[in-house]
């Protein structure tokens, strides 16, 4: 398990999100993740706002990956969401953020969830992709952005 593949699908990819401030974003994505997997939205929203209290998932350059661990799960989830406006997410550097990639685990997947994270960090700090990203169309381009250098990268 290397790839974004694994933990994204086509479904949990939102090209233009709306949202006007980082509770919205996370009530959004948490009724997105309810859909794609057997979770309670409220749920996750509060996991989220718990995690965001211990310091902002945002790490700079626009982008913020939040993350919770999800009763009822039982492998780990992402979601991708592009904002339609950069929203203030108290990140690292003080810019807006745009670019969202939400992660879900279990409660007891340690380490894949620290894999997953590591994963997801290491291809949005690629500002080439993030430049990309920022400027795709549709879903279907934005997942294929995602989880497409993969397999090149990997060899």
């Amino acid at each position: 398990m290397d790839g974004l593949a694994d933990i994204l699908s086509h479904e949990a990819v939102i090209a233009s999100l709306s949202v006007p401030n980082k509770k919205s974003l996370f009530q959004n994505l948490a009724t997105a993740a309810g859909r794609i997997v057997p979770v309670d939205p409220r749920h996750v929203v509060e996991r989220l706002v718990e995690r965001e209290r211990l310091g902002s998932t945002g790490f700079g350059g626009g982008i913020a990956i939040p993350h919770g661990k999800i009763e009822g799960l039982t492998q780990v989830v992402g979601l991708f969401a592009r904002l339609t406006q950069p929203i203030d997410f108290a990140a690292i550097d003080d810019l807006p953020v745009d670019i969202v990639f939400l992660l879900l685990s279990p409660p007891d997947a340690g380490v894949e969830h620290l894999k997953a994270l590591a994963r997801v960090s290491r291809r949005l700090r690629d500002r080439t992709l993030v430049a990309k990203l920022r400027g795709a169309g549709s879903p279907d381009a934005l997942y294929a952005l995602l989880v497409g250098n993969e397999a090149r990268d990997a060899a």
